[in-house]
């Protein structure tokens, strides 16, 4: 009987982020052939990667600052824009006293 732990890096993700891995490994880490598979160009899959990657950092450092973390997930996730979500970093962390 499997117990079926999964990381929290993992929890926070979409379902469309753990089939973009998914697929991402079968394809051996080609960025060409998920473009292919995704009928999308290479910088487009490139930018979708790079995301996927900050989502998981975010999630690292959501124990350390869960606020930063969620504002920065909103950012990415597109609910808020960059310039906001700087903006709103930046007061926390002069409120707070973070560097």
């Amino acid at each position: 009987m499997a117990i079926n732990i999964v990381p929290e890096w993992m929890a926070n993700l979409e379902d469309e982020d753990i089939s973009f891995i998914k697929r991402f490994i079968l394809a051996s880490g080609s960025l060409k052939e998920i473009a292919k598979q995704y009928d999308v160009t290479y910088p487009t899959v490139r930018l979708r990667l790079d995301r996927l990657i900050q989502k998981i950092q975010i999630s690292e450092d959501a124990e350390r600052e869960p606020y930063i973390s969620l504002i920065k997930r909103l950012a990415l996730d597109d609910k808020i824009d960059f310039e906001t979500a700087k903006i709103l970093v930046s007061e926390y962390k002069k409120e707070k006293g973070v560097d």
